[in-house]
């Protein structure tokens, strides 16, 4: 058997050429299918043989993330700074992302002032890191802990007071705190909000969930983007489920085989720009357009010189409607990562 084709021998087990590769796919699969568990144990044994693979390291902490579990991907995450595994920036961006979810505000503070002082941040991430300081700053400032979460736990007839309250953090808590109430008896100030060009696109969407889940079925107007809609709560579907959103997605897969941690880390990157879209979606609707916009933004988040020309190439549509579509998934970010 020549050298290529030779299986390896590790201890007692004989290991297949690339079985890393094949985990690895096997996990990506998985986690593309919302199984995340299953990722964590496919991510898991291709670490055990690939203990200094960046995808590797990026699937497992995914998936460890989208389960919930965020001590162990903020454990892995850590490891991957300390050691250098991984493209920095992807695993910076992770990082943070998890400490949000931990409410570890100190720590992200100290995490961007280190990288402003050593004047790492590249310029297209500074805005973006800015914003996500002066969030924390705030957050910290306003001590947003148990006390204050007791603080919308009144009496069902309390009013939530949804436009007064100019904190998107305490407008968080209130909002989720209807979610386990009757959101009827508060529906005149819920209205207000959609309908308010003030409201945050993050919160107006946690709105329509709520009454979605409690199958509101009168007609209601939401305002997003300057744009406005009718619709009924009770028959939206999940934004995940957007048929655009499908179609994007189509014209990305030749990305999972090519480039599988960048795939996901697009559509990632998108569903979380449908949660504040919905219930709108892309305009104009040309899948191929966002597909083409969205692969360019991985490509550039992640650190590669990409050209939006050679981008509108490949999928065949207009630089300036590519360049357009860019553009407003910079607004999309901008206003998404201080709030989720």
């Amino acid at each position: 058997m020549n050298k290529k084709g030779r299986k390896r021998i590790k201890g007692n087990v004989i290991q297949f050429p690339d079985l890393e590769k094949r985990l690895l796919d096997k996990g990506l699969e998985q986690l593309q299918q919302k199984n995340f568990t299953e990722a964590v144990k496919w991510f898991e044994e291709a670490k055990s043989l690939a203990p200094k693979d960046g995808d590797v390291y990026v699937g497992l902490v995914l998936a460890y993330y989208e389960a919930g579990v965020f001590e162990k991907a903020k454990q892995l995450a850590e490891d991957m700074l300390k050691e250098g595994i991984g493209e920095y920036f992807q695993t910076v961006d992770l990082y943070l992302m998890i400490l949000v979810q931990l409410h570890e505000y100190e720590k992200i503070m100290t995490t961007i002032e280190v990288l402003q002082d050593e004047k790492e941040i590249p310029f297209e991430k500074q805005e973006h890191f800015s914003k996500l300081l002066a969030f924390c700053k705030r957050m910290i400032e306003n001590k947003v802990e148990q006390g204050e979460r007791s603080q919308y736990a009144d009496d069902e007839n309390k009013n939530t007071n949804l436009l007064a309250n100019k904190d998107p953090n305490q407008l968080v808590l209130a909002i989720a705190e209807l979610a386990h109430k009757n959101v009827r008896q508060y529906i005149t100030e819920v209205k207000q909000y959609l309908e308010s060009e003030e409201g945050h696109p993050f919160l107006k969407t946690m709105l329509l969930n709520i009454l979605q889940e409690q199958e509101y079925e009168k007609e209601i107007q939401v305002e997003k983007f300057g744009k406005v809609k009718l619709v009924v709560p009770s028959l939206l579907i999940p934004s995940t489920e957007m048929k655009q959103m499908k179609d994007v997605q189509k014209e990305l897969f030749h990305l999972e085989n090519e480039d599988p941690v960048l795939y996901q880390h697009i559509m990632s990157l998108i569903e979380r720009h449908l949660y504040l879209l919905y219930p709108f979606e892309w305009s104009p609707v040309a899948p191929v357009l966002w597909a083409a916009a969205y692969h360019l933004t991985g490509l550039r988040f992640n650190g590669v010189d990409a050209h939006i020309e050679d981008i509108a190439a490949q999928y065949q549509v207009v630089i300036e409607e590519v360049e357009r579509a860019y553009f407003f998934i910079q607004k999309l970010e901008k206003i998404s990562y201080p709030i989720i």
